[in-house]
């Protein structure tokens, strides 16, 4: 598909000291490109337009597309006129006559820094053209960084993947980017900018923080995790968007939904982190501590159970997570004012549906004939698809399911057999069924052990199973020993919430 380990940096080795205090320069200032303009990078470069006499920023729109074309009319009638003429100079070449819009070349050959914006569908030809075309020019330095929020998908081997994870030194850049925020002159927003090796990733972001006074920009070097983070992300506020329309009047169930889905994409992405190849450079090749390189620190820490303890197999502080948590919150909030992310929408519109159809979408092409209807673009849900892919995900990355519980629940309400629909339909639109189901899927394997033990004490076998846990000393009983239920309660029985959690881990990973 492509080079994994291609060169993907500002700086030039062997290192001299003249030479690294003269790049730092030129790339401080230097202009940004981005290719593919969509929506964020249309309404990054109208806040800086906005804010700035001194354009840094460079567009180069897909060839065939507007320049405004991911924007509604509405939107476009509400634009200052003057603003609209800065950002067409941003994306105009001025030496060709006549003029015409910038292409990626023109990026390459007048930014230090080029952002491929393309979504999951091009984003891949877009990686292997910039590289070949920055070779061709002979400006390897210019650094090549993408936004993509989706997971990507490799037909040939039938495999799902993290893109960052297989271009290890792709830079990643990330902001939170809310229907028409970046277009408000009094908004601040944070952003994240990332790459494998610290200084680049600290001189990205000092050269995109320069872009606007409104923008902070950050470094990190969790590129991979970062967008691991931005993919599930678009997943998860789509289940946001759901739970706001369908439980409004429920307000008890709303904290649980979002807490549980915030976390569980922190939980992820740190068995994403585990499958770094370049983890132990992290820490062992950094010129700089990396906790020191943004602000805050969060831990994200993988364990699992073994021999009755706990076992920490991954504990990777990512300085600069912040930014990304808050990437996460705010896409699944309703706003005050303006409308939410386009992911929550489609949210939102899963909810009227159901509720008008009384039932589950019958596939993933109803639910986007749905949001079409609902004037929402097939090319901006990266949840959706996302979605597609998120049983490969859970393979490729051993993500635990009752790490990702919640998607899994959502996953199967669009793109479910329809021998599940009915009980997936009761459990998301109950309140009571989904905080049982927040509750129960996220029991490990040992707890459930437990609760199981504990529900069906009235059998001797049950009786003898928590005693002999507590009584052995060595605490090895209640790891190597299980329990047959034959005289349980039947399957039929059982809650429909735990019918759900049953089927969702019998036969998600063979969708």
């Amino acid at each position: 598909m492509f080079e994994k380990n291609l060169s993907n940096s500002f700086f030039t080795k062997p290192y001299s000291s003249e030479q690294i205090a003269k790049r730092i320069r030129e790339v401080l200032n230097g202009k940004v490109g981005f290719y593919s303009v969509g929506l964020y990078p249309a309404s990054l470069a109208y806040n800086c337009a906005l804010q700035n006499e001194g354009l840094n920023i460079l567009l180069a729109p897909r060839e065939g597309r507007e320049l405004f074309g991911a924007f509604s009319d509405i939107d476009l009638s509400e634009m200052d006129i003057d603003i609209r003429n800065k950002i067409e100079s941003m994306a105009t070449s001025k030496i060709h006559k006549p003029e015409r819009y910038n292409t990626l070349e023109d990026l390459l050959i007048n930014c230090e820094l080029v952002v491929l914006s393309s979504n999951s569908k091009h984003i891949i030809n877009d990686v292997n053209l910039a590289f070949k075309l920055r070779n061709n020019l002979n400006r390897n330095n210019v650094l090549i960084a993408c936004l993509v929020g989706s997971f990507c998908h490799d037909y040939n081997l039938n495999e799902s993947f993290v893109l960052c994870e297989k271009l290890n030194n792709l830079a990643f850049f990330s902001g939170f980017h809310r229907h028409g925020a970046l277009r408000n002159p009094l908004d601040s927003f944070t952003a994240n900018f990332c790459h494998p090796d610290a200084m680049n990733a600290i001189v990205g972001a000092k050269l995109l923080n320069k872009l606007s006074p409104n923008i902070q920009v950050s470094a990190g070097i969790h590129n991979i995790e970062g967008q691991y983070i931005k993919a599930a992300k678009n997943i998860s506020s789509i289940l946001a968007g759901f739970g706001h329309a369908f439980h409004k009047n429920n307000p008890g169930l709303l904290p649980t939904l979002l807490t549980l889905l915030l976390d569980q994409c922190l939980d992820q992405a740190a068995y994403v982190s585990m499958r770094r190849s370049d983890r132990d450079d992290l820490y062992t090749k950094q010129p700089f501590p990396i906790t020191e390189l943004g602000y805050s620190v969060q831990r994200i820490v993988a364990s699992f159970f073994r021999n009755g303890d706990f076992v920490q197999v991954r504990d990777h502080t990512f300085s600069q997570l912040t930014a990304m948590v808050a990437d996460v919150r705010g896409s699944m909030m309703l706003p005050v004012s303006g409308k939410p992310t386009r992911n929550f929408q489609a949210g939102q519109v899963l909810a009227e549906m159901m509720i008008e159809y009384k039932r589950c979408p019958k596939g993933v092409d109803e639910f986007i004939e749905w949001c079409e209807k609902a004037g929402l673009k097939r090319g901006a849900l990266e949840g959706i698809n996302s979605l597609n892919y998120w049983p490969y995900i859970l393979k490729k990355y051993s993500i635990p399911l009752n790490n990702s519980s919640m998607i899994n629940l959502l996953y199967m309400c669009i793109m479910g057999p329809n021998v599940i629909k009915k009980d997936i339909y009761n459990v998301m639109t109950s309140s009571r069924e989904l905080a049982n189901y927040c509750q129960e899927s996220v029991n490990s394997f040992q707890s459930k052990k437990i609760s199981n033990s504990l529900n069906n004490f009235h059998l001797k076998n049950s009786i003898d199973f928590i005693t002999k846990s507590l009584m052995d000393e060595d605490r090895l009983f209640f790891e190597l020993n299980e329990i047959d239920y034959d005289n349980s309660l039947e399957s039929e029985d059982k809650p429909i919430y735990n019918q759900v959690i049953d089927f969702i881990e019998t036969s998600i990973l063979e969708s």
